[in-house]
């Protein structure tokens, strides 16, 4: 586990760059910045102190270059692993899309489309 001293929150582990004593790696962090949260939302729903969201946001804009190669790699990784996934599934999935749901599900399922048209009309 590797720090550095100018941005202390951010911690180097064997699962990449994470912010010190959390799980929370800054790739994680970085895909809600890309979809348009600001770090003050990013601060507030993951309970990040002060401290921690400006060495995040210090740590990606000094090492921009750098980060976003790596942030690449990440995601680039978990699309193959996506996509294995999928692919392995595809039997299993249209095999359960082919089977009939039980009575009980088909009740259910009939109560809840009742409930939805009666709140429709």
């Amino acid at each position: 586990m590797t720090t550095d001293i100018t941005f202390p929150s951010i911690v180097r582990t064997e699962r990449g760059l994470t912010v010190g004593g959390r799980r929370l790696t800054l790739y994680f962090l970085e895909d809600h910045f890309r979809a348009g949260w600001p770090p003050e939302a990013v601060r507030r729903w993951f309970n990040l102190s002060d401290q921690e969201i400006a060495d995040v946001v210090g740590y990606i804009a000094a090492h921009r270059e750098e980060f976003d190669a790596e942030y690449q790699n990440i995601v680039q990784h978990a699309e193959e692993n996506r996509k294995y996934w999928r692919d392995r599934n595809r039997d299993l999935m249209e095999r359960i899309k082919a089977t009939p749901p039980s009575p009980e599900v088909a009740a259910k399922r009939a109560k809840l489309e009742d409930l939805r048209r009666k709140r429709r009309s």
